[in-house]
C-alpha cells in the first residue's frame, strides 16, 4: 500500500461514506468514490488499483444495502438475480471491446439520453411513484434480462459512470416497478456486477487491501442509512435524488468531454 497521508485517508472514508449513501438511494455512488481515489492516491498510482479498491469498497456498501432493502421491502430476488448474471456477462463483452473502442465517441450520446431521461422524469411526475398492480410478466422478466442485464452490463464494461442510475431507470420502466422497489433491485444487480470486476482486479493484484477495508466500512454504513432513507421517504423522495443525480452525471460527463 502506498504511504498515503491522514487527512486523505479522512478525505476518501468521508467520500465513501458519502458514495454509500447515493448509490443505495439511486446508485451513481461511483462518480464520487472513483475520482476521490483518482486523486487521493499518490502520483505514478497505477489507475488500475484505484479501480480495483473502488470495487473492493463499492461491494460492501452495495451488499449491505441490498441486505437492507430485502429485510425491509419486498423484492424479486429470483429476477435481480437473473438480471445480474446477465448484466455480469454484458460488462464482460463490454470490457472486451473497450480495449479497442474510443468512448470518448459515445459520451456526447450518453449525455443526450441523460437529458432526455431527466425531462422525461420531470414531465412525468407519475413515472415510478406507484407500485405495479400485477406481477411482471415472463415477456417483461425476459427484457429487463435483455435491456437492465445484458445491455447496461455492457454499458458499464465500456463506459461505466452511472451504471447504477441506468438501472434504476430501466427496471422502472421494463418491470413497472416504483423507485424504492427497482432501487433495490439495482443493488442486487450491482452486487453480481461488482463481485465479477473485483475477483479479475483481485486476480491482477490491482486492489489496495488495507485502505478498501477501512474506506468500505465507512461505505457500509453509508449504504445502509442510504437503503433505510430511501425506505422512510418513499418514492418521491428517491425521485428528486435520481433527478439530482442525473444532471449531475451530465455536467460531469460534458465537463470531461469539452473543458478538462
Amino acid at each position: 500500500m502506498p504511504d498515503i497521508p491522514l487527512t486523505t485517508v479522512v478525505v476518501l472514508c468521508l467520500a465513501a461514506l458519502a458514495a454509500g449513501w447515493i448509490d443505495a438511494v439511486v446508485g451513481g455512488g461511483g462518480l464520487l468514490l472513483l475520482p476521490a481515489l483518482l486523486l487521493g492516491l499518490p502520483g505514478g498510482t497505477p489507475a488500475a488499483h484505484a479501480l480495483g479498491t473502488n470495487k473492493a469498497v463499492a461491494i460492501v456498501g452495495t451488499t449491505g444495502a441490498a441486505v437492507t432493502y430485502v429485510r425491509k421491502t419486498p423484492v424479486d430476488v429470483p429476477t435481480a438475480v437473473r438480471v445480474g448474471l446477465a448484466a455480469l456477462a454484458g460488462s464482460m463483452g463490454g470490457a472486451f471491446f473497450a480495449a479497442g473502442m474510443s468512448t470518448d465517441v459515445l459520451k456526447p450520446v450518453i449525455m443526450v439520453v441523460l437529458v432526455a431521461v431527466g425531462a422525461f422524469v420531470i414531465l412525468r411526475p407519475a413515472f415510478g411513484a406507484a407500485p405495479p398492480a400485477v406481477p411482471a410478466s415472463p415477456r417483461r422478466i425476459l427484457a429487463a434480462i435483455g435491456f437492465a442485464g445484458l445491455g447496461i452490463g455492457f454499458y458499464d464494461g465500456l463506459i461505466g459512470p452511472g451504471t447504477g442510475t441506468f438501472l434504476v431507470l430501466a427496471l422502472t420502466a421494463v418491470l413497472h416497478l416504483d423507485l424504492v422497489a427497482a432501487s433495490a433491485t439495482a443493488k442486487i444487480v450491482n452486487c453480481c456486477t461488482n463481485a465479477g470486476a473485483l475477483a479479475m482486479f483481485a486476480w491482477q493484484g490491482a486492489v489496495l487491501w488495507q485502505l478498501a477495508a477501512l474506506m468500505a466500512v465507512f461505505n457500509l454504513t453509508g449504504g445502509m442509512f442510504g437503503a433505510r432513507t430511501a425506505l422512510k421517504r418513499g418514492s418521491g423522495f428517491v425521485r428528486v435524488v435520481l433527478l439530482v443525480t442525473v444532471f449531475g452525471l451530465v455536467t460531469k460527463m460534458a465537463y470531461e468531454q469539452w473543458v478538462a
